[in-house]
């Protein structure tokens, strides 16, 4: 076998006749637009499981747990959260209560409006409202 330049000087080939030219990659509008559909689509797919999933895993905690119901009251007029919690577990620390329905319900801070429905925690809905 002959090597690159001993046939360059025999043949008369040039060594830029030999070189091997890569492809050109040219991507169009269309391919370009679907190069981006098929990234955007599981990406968005994945989005929007993962938003369900975040919202079915907030409503699952909030409603129930393996089964339990709850007792609910209602919030009266000029009633505050610290009261509600004093009668619905009069022994209990109304903090601890009121921690629990916070956390419970969902709530985002210690107010609550009137006609407000409220899951009581298991542990203090032996009182009643």
């Amino acid at each position: 076998m002959r090597n690159l330049s001993s046939l360059s000087q025999t043949q008369g080939v040039t060594m830029s006749t030999i070189a091997i030219q890569q492809p050109h990659l040219r991507l169009t509008r269309r391919g370009r637009a679907v190069l981006t559909f098929l990234i955007a689509v599981p990406l968005a797919i994945t989005a929007a499981i993962t938003g369900i999933g975040a919202i079915g895993a907030a409503a699952g905690t909030q409603s129930s747990a393996g089964g339990t119901s709850f007792q609910y009251v209602t919030v009266e007029s000029g009633e505050s959260l610290w009261q509600v919690a004093r009668t619905v577990a009069p022994k209990a620390d109304p903090r601890d209560v009121i921690a629990g329905i916070v956390s419970l319900n969902n709530l985002s801070s210690g107010e609550v409006e009137p006609g407000e429905r409220l899951a009581i925690p298991t542990q203090y809905s032996t009182g009643s409202h």
